[in-house]
Order: structure tokens, then sequence, then C-alpha cells
């Protein structure tokens, strides 16, 4: 996909929208000071680009009851693709798993995992993740407290 060029208005869009996506057309084209068409237009283009990716719902977890994230860092035995690829489906079925990102360095594999408990915790870690083959390492970190959860750009 190729990279998209963002002016003053462009990015002013943006932000309204990553403040409050339910935002109007009307509303939208008045906090950035462009008539309805052309901001729509504008925005057209943005979702057409890809940037805009999807409009969504922010959960509160904690509200939710999973107050506990932790971060496990994943070591495999091998690195070929089919063993990154099997490990991936894998943990795709890991409802507690939010994210999961393939990484360089050290490990290969950082999970984040919400949880209710620590006993969840180690009930996912000992029935569901130690349980894939071709485990190498496997390390957790606990969050004690989220100071920056950004979604815009920078």
């Amino acid at each position: 996909m190729a990279k998209i060029t963002l002016d003053h208005l462009d990015r002013e869009i943006l932000r309204a929208l990553e403040a409050d996506s339910r935002i109007s057309l009307v509303q939208l084209s008045e906090r950035i000071g462009l008539s309805a068409t052309p901001c729509k237009r504008r925005l057209a283009r943005l979702q057409d680009s890809g940037l805009i990716a999807h409009y969504g719902v922010t959960l509160d977890r904690k509200v939710a009851g999973h107050g506990i994230t932790a971060y496990v860092s994943v070591e495999l035995e091998r690195t070929d693709a089919a063993q990154i690829a099997d490990f991936q489906r894998q943990v795709s079925l890991f409802e507690e798993v939010v994210t999961g990102t393939l990484m360089t360095g050290a490990q290969d594999f950082l999970l984040e995992v919400a949880v209710e408990s620590l006993e969840e915790f180690d009930m996912f870690l000992q029935s569901k993740l130690m349980r894939i083959p071709g485990l190498r390492n496997v390390k957790s970190r606990f969050a004690l407290q989220k100071f920056i959860n950004r979604n815009r750009l920078p």
C-alpha cells in the first residue's frame, strides 16, 4: 500500500476522529473549518487509502473484570516459517491473548495477555501456552500501570 501524504486538515480530521469516532460529518466539518462536501471527500480518501483501518470501541478491561495484564515473551526452538505460522495459528485461538507481535532479537513473540486473576493466568500458561510444542523459553512480566495508551499518529 502506498504511503499517503497528510496536510494539516487531514491531521485535524484524524485528531477529531481519534477523540470521537462517532462524530457526525456536519460536526466534523465544523470542527476543522471545511464545508461538508470537501470534508467528506477527504474522509473518503483517508478511508480508501487504508490509513483509517476501522472504527471501533475501546473497552476498559478492568471494568470487564480483566484487570491483570501480562506481557509474555516467547522464544521458539526453531524459527522457520512453518514453526512461526503454527505458533501464530495456535495462539490466535486463545481468548486471553489480546495482542501478539512477531519480534526481532532474543524473543520471537511478545504476547499481551488479559486475565481476571493470577490463578487464571497460571491456568492459561499451564493448560494452553506451555502445551504448544517447540517452545524454548517463556518469560512473563505483569503490567502495574499503563500511563500512555495512544492510538494516533505521532
